[in-house]
């Protein structure tokens, strides 16, 4: 029988550190175990880059399912979401303005009366300029209120659509009211167009405040009066100011019977 001592002693399994036994395990676990037990580090990975994917499809998702609608259904969507448009509050304005003028007068007044309520509520000045329009067609005390009201508008084009709405109403209130706004309105588009209208207006009622406007510093609002004063007179003395001062001075007097046809005569 060998001798213990000279039996070959069995090989000690070499040592290994725990990070390579850590690297060994991870390696082999990774191909053994199912995906479900695989380590989280790479499963976390996985799961971003899918995430990432989903993102960048989600948009494209998006444009296909919008191409798909049509442009009603779009409009629909954007209202439902922004509400309407001013186009679109526009154009419901005139085909409601259009039944009401077909309608009875208390429809009118229900009309006109829901007018007041929208050019309170209108943000949009172009908008409440086609209120102010609208309403100026209509002969009740809401529409009245409207087109006082919106000579006093924050918004100087709606003053200025005020003045054009006053010129079609007309009368004698329409003279006061131009002639307000002409002496009171701090911008000077306003003032101008309010001369032009009570020109237009063709009513001798203005010659007053047309030519307290001769007087004015400025050559615009001068030429302006000038130009009214034409319309309302009916005559053309040319565009001298101090001339058109003498008239409307007296504009029964002598003055008053220069015509045009005498200018010509001294023309020539």
């Amino acid at each position: 029988m060998a001798d213990a001592a000279s039996l070959p002693r069995p090989r000690r399994p070499v040592e290994m550190s725990g990070t390579n036994q850590s690297k060994r395990r991870t390696s082999r676990s990774w191909f053994s175990r199912p995906w479900a037990s695989r380590p989280r580090t790479g499963g976390s990975w996985h799961a971003v880059a899918w995430i990432a994917v989903a993102a960048c499809c989600l948009p494209l998702a998006g444009c296909k399912t919008w191409k798909k609608m049509t442009t009603s259904e779009k409009t629909l969507a954007e209202e439902r979401t922004y509400g309407a448009t001013a186009d679109q509050r526009i154009d419901e304005l005139a085909a409601n303005a259009k039944k009401a003028k077909a309608s009875s007068h208390a429809d009118q007044v229900e009309f006109t009366q829901g007018l007041v309520k929208a050019m309170l509520d209108e943000h949009d000045p172009r908008v409440r300029c086609v209120i102010l329009e609208t309403a100026a067609e209509f002969e009740t005390a809401a529409a009245t209120a409207i087109c006082k009201g919106a000579l006093e508008d924050p918004d100087e084009r709606v003053r200025m659509a005020g003045c054009t709405a006053w010129r079609k109403r007309g009368g004698a209130e329409a003279v006061e009211l131009l002639a307000v706004r002409y002496r009171a309105d701090p911008e000077i588009d306003v003032r101008l167009r309010a001369l032009r209208e009570l020109g237009d207006l063709g009513d001798r009622e203005a010659v007053p405040v047309l030519a307290t406007a001769l007087e004015d510093s400025d050559p615009a609002v001068q030429y302006r009066a000038v130009g009214a004063l034409k319309k309302v007179s009916g005559r053309d003395l040319g565009d001298d100011v101090n001339k058109w001062r003498e008239w409307a001075a007296d504009p029964d007097g002598s003055t008053a019977e220069w015509t045009i046809a005498e200018g010509f005569r001294q023309l020539f």
